[in-house]
């Protein structure tokens, strides 16, 4: 695939083409449902026009789950990545390769967005962490629908800002934590409701997160980036330093410029959790403890302690909403085996999970809210369960579809996602105080840590020129 400056070199580029070829196509196909046939045939034109920005890695699968509807443009920085996931499409989902050959492929997205503006409905976002804003932000000022993976942002001060701007602009938006739409986070948050346990005051969430390199230094190497890869536009917003396949496809999530450790990775798995099922909002205090880390990435493990303000009681609930003590445990640190918890029963998952302690007993589920249990297992056999009184929904993508549509929230809008993200990353600035033993406050009017001002700073970074919010 060329990049735009490579593609100006021809008289008629291959891009001007596909345009030209989609239009056309667009004429024929986007036709009233009468002509179809009636309510059982679904129009062309009651699809969106999504594009994909980030190809590679979770953009694979994101874009399968969003072919349900119309694919018409690619972006990913990396050639190699659009090649590997044309040849993933062929094995998995061949009935779409005709589609996805046929949308126009991009290395940058906002020259994507910007020659496309009249057609693209909806996009979603499966970069890494630091370029989720930057993306979001343009397509959203544009009044397209956006779908972010998981985190939300890489920032702070960027969680804040989409959340802000998707209300403002009124487009339906979602982030990519999946277990947040399936039937076993819905159970938990009704038995909770129910008062299975009674009034929860501490949650443990752990993860065996990281499965790359956190605590090591900068590679110091400089070699050749690959003619392939748009190394600038990979960048994005962020301090320029050379290329290195230390960072790219695989291992940015544990580097401070790119990634989010490993709470950013799971921590919208695990954590979402007992913050909906909880209605926690927003931390009164963060403090974190951590083995070593350097100026470049994460620590190898993390414990961080969030202490939660009583909320008021939801509606629909028959317990009280106390203060909460929660605590984040990652790289193979585990939460404390409950002494209910049968012998040779693993906690959670085994390696990832969350235990609630209430006042009359416990429950536990693993990542994603799965597989929920009141334990031990004969409290969870004499349980009478509550009627289900969450509505349903059919899946993470195909739910935001489904609201972009029809002009309605979807289950982790950025109003919810928005504060979750932010929650999360304090626990990032937290970790980097962890020598010092600090409790740091958190103001969420203010946005800013009023007994740290110095932490302050680490809510947002300085963008490169060329990119902004």
């Amino acid at each position: 695939m060329k990049s735009g400056k490579d593609e100006k070199k021809s008289g008629i580029s291959r891009r001007q083409f596909l345009g030209g070829a989609a239009v056309a196509s667009a004429a024929f196909t986007i036709v009233p449902r009468h002509v179809l046939g009636g309510p059982g045939k679904k129009a062309p034109s009651d699809k969106l026009n999504i594009a994909c920005i980030g190809v590679g890695g979770k953009g694979s699968s994101d874009i399968m789950a969003a072919s349900t509807d119309n694919i018409v443009a690619l972006c990913d920085v990396d050639d190699e990545q659009i090649d590997k996931f044309m040849s993933q499409a062929k094995e998995r989902k061949p009935e779409a390769v005709p589609m996805y050959e046929k949308a126009k492929k991009y290395r940058d997205f906002r020259i994507m967005l910007q020659e496309n503006a009249k057609t693209i409905d909806a996009v979603t976002v499966s970069t890494p962490d630091h370029c989720h804003a930057v993306a979001a932000m343009m397509a959203i000022k544009m009044k397209k629908h956006a779908f972010v993976q998981k985190p939300l942002t890489h920032t702070i001060f960027e969680a804040r800002r989409l959340a802000e701007e998707a209300k403002k602009q009124g487009v339906t938006t979602q982030m990519g934590n999946q277990g947040h739409a399936s039937e076993d986070a819905r159970l938990l948050n009704e038995w909770i409701w129910d008062g299975a346990i009674g009034p929860v005051r501490e949650v443990h969430c752990f993860t065996n997160r990281p499965i790359w390199p956190q605590g090591i230094e900068r590679p110091k190497e400089i070699p050749s980036c690959p003619p392939t890869l748009d190394w600038n536009v990979w960048l994005g917003p962020v301090t320029w330093r050379p290329y290195h396949p230390a960072y790219h496809p695989f291992a940015w999530r544990g580097f401070w410029d790119f990634g989010t450790g490993a709470i950013g990775d799971m921590g919208a798995h695990i954590l979402d959790h007992p913050y909906w099922t909880l209605n926690l909002g927003y931390p009164k205090t963060v403090q974190a403890s951590a083995t070593k880390f350097t100026d470049d990435t994460y620590p190898v493990a993390e414990m961080i302690t969030y202490q939660f303000p009583a909320r008021e009681k939801l509606p629909n609930a028959k317990i009280d909403f106390p203060p909460v003590k929660l605590i984040w445990w990652d790289g193979g640190l585990t939460a404390p085996r409950p002494e209910e918890l049968e012998p040779g029963r693993r906690i959670g998952a085994g390696s990832s999970g969350v235990v609630f302690i209430g006042d009359t007993g416990k429950i536990m589920c693993g990542d994603y809210g799965s597989n929920p249990r009141i334990i031990p297992e004969d409290k969870m056999k004499e349980y009478v369960r509550p009627e289900k009184t969450i509505p349903r929904v059919s899946g993470i993508m195909s739910e935001w579809i489904e609201c972009c549509k029809a002009g309605k929230k979807s289950c982790t809008d950025w109003s919810y996602s928005g504060p979750l993200t932010e929650t999360m990353l304090l626990g990032c600035i937290a970790v980097r105080y962890k020598n010092e033993n600090k409790i740091l406050e958190w103001d969420p009017i203010k946005m800013e840590i009023p007994n740290h001002p110095d932490a302050n700073k680490m809510m947002h970074i300085e963008y490169r020129q060329g990119w902004t919010l």
